[in-house]
């Protein structure tokens, strides 16, 4: 039997609750959900990379590629990206950053992917994501 090993990378607080960032066993690999909050610092509360989607796009892609690697995986990994908004209208915008994201990460074969909006995000973040990946 393989052992389950939580990850949370040294950017990441430890979560609030009792979960991991990710979970890796034997070659499974779940990222949880990440949304757009800079990297932790001490004494800081957890703070959003910005108002924009842009801005907590990047950062939470930033925060999901963080746990893959602490991890042992890369993008190229990633079987399933589901991709949770908080607004209908940022459809269209979230799909260019993510193309133009991938694309700059030289991704080999894109992951099968989903978006959904769901509106229990904590006020202020627009955006979260989490990832299935498989190694080897």
């Amino acid at each position: 039997m393989t052992d389950k090993i939580a990850l949370t990378p040294a950017t990441h607080t430890t979560p609030p609750a009792r979960f991991s960032h990710g979970v890796r066993k034997g070659s499974i690999l779940q990222v949880a959900g990440q949304v757009g909050f800079l990297p932790a610092e001490e004494g800081r509360p957890p703070t959003p990379a910005g108002p924009t989607l842009r801005e907590q796009t990047l950062q939470t892609l930033a925060n999901v590629k963080a746990v893959l690697e602490e991890g042992g995986a890369g993008w190229d990994d990633a079987m399933m990206i589901r991709v949770y908004l908080t607004d209908t209208g940022h459809f269209a915008e979230m799909n260019e950053i993510y193309d133009q994201y991938f694309e700059e990460q030289g991704l080999t074969a894109p992951p099968a992917a989903r978006t959904t909006v769901y509106v229990g995000l904590p006020a202020g973040l627009l955006v979260e994501i989490d990832v299935l990946a498989v190694l080897g």
